[in-house]
């Protein structure tokens, strides 16, 4: 394949990103750093979660979508099709289509990971069940998802009725 012109290039600095704090059971935030709105293609999307102590991102899959996630702060676990794994700062996950993976905090400080979805399209979630996020802003209290979160999900990058409920 030949290439057809110089790439794009950009630099997001921290907080640079859109933002949405995250409802239960995740609490915690949503940055996206770089997707399409950014980029201009949707061949991936990526940015920063973090999950607040004694929370966790439910039980998922994705059903054409690769995730790769590096957590760098905190500790806790991930279940990858129900097996347990400890995580660490330095720690890669990789969930290729269909493989169900659970996010769990059990450590004293947040736990912090950077993900990347390929093909993209996070950032449709974050933003339909999140509350916008400004840096620096008090946490909110804790928040339920939206009553609709599964039909948020089937319109956005998760395989139908792949979540905990």
């Amino acid at each position: 394949m030949q290439a057809t012109g110089k790439g794009k290039a950009f630099v997001v600095q921290p907080d640079g990103g859109e933002s949405y704090w995250q409802p239960q059971p995740a609490n915690g935030y949503a940055e996206v750093r770089v997707s399409r709105r950014n980029l201009g293609s949707n061949r991936f999307s990526t940015g920063v979660q973090v999950i607040a102590p004694g929370s966790h991102v439910r039980e998922h899959c994705h059903d054409v979508h690769e995730e790769l996630l590096f957590f760098f702060e905190g500790a806790g676990h991930v279940l990858i099709d129900g097996v347990r794994h400890d995580v660490v700062p330095g720690t890669t996950v990789y969930a290729g289509p269909l493989v169900k993976h659970k996010i769990v905090n059990d450590g004293e400080g947040e736990l912090k990971m950077m993900w990347t979805l390929m093909p993209g399209g996070l950032e449709d979630f974050f933003e339909a069940i999140g509350r916008s996020r400004s840096p620096g802003a008090p946490v909110p209290a804790p928040f339920p998802r939206p009553e609709n979160v599964r039909e948020i999900e089937a319109n956005t990058v998760f395989a139908v009725g792949s979540g905990e409920d």
